[in-house]
């Protein structure tokens, strides 16, 4: 079974910082591509922040700057360090992993930027 779960989501104000992070059963966890995505209330969800087995990374331009994807394979770990926080970041966030065949997504967190 696979499982994916996140953490690190709360309130915080503007231009705060938060990390999320995302642990991740396998044990093949380093292959697989791993990446962040949110979802605001009434909005689709969203690609936010993309890191491959190589750690190439892709990032949603809103974020670019902002945001920075890791990931720690021998923890099966990803995160997500965000800074400068906006209240447009508002929203909650999945850890996702792509096997290709199928994804695998975690239960979410909840990021809320407000003063």
């Amino acid at each position: 079974q696979v499982q994916v779960v996140e953490s690190g989501g709360g309130l915080v104000q503007p231009g705060g910082s938060l990390r999320l992070s995302c642990a991740a059963s396998g044990s093949i966890f380093s292959i697989y591509t791993m990446a962040w995505y949110r979802q605001a209330p009434g909005k689709q969800r969203e690609l936010v922040a993309r890191i491959n087995s190589g750690g190439y990374t892709v990032y949603a331009d809103s974020v670019k700057g902002r945001f920075t994807i890791s990931r720690d394979n021998a923890k099966n770990m990803v995160s997500l360090q965000m800074n400068d926080l906006k209240p447009e970041d508002t929203a909650v966030y999945y850890c996702n992993q792509d096997r290709g065949f199928q994804d695998y997504w975690g239960q979410g967190t909840q990021v809320t930027v407000s003063s």
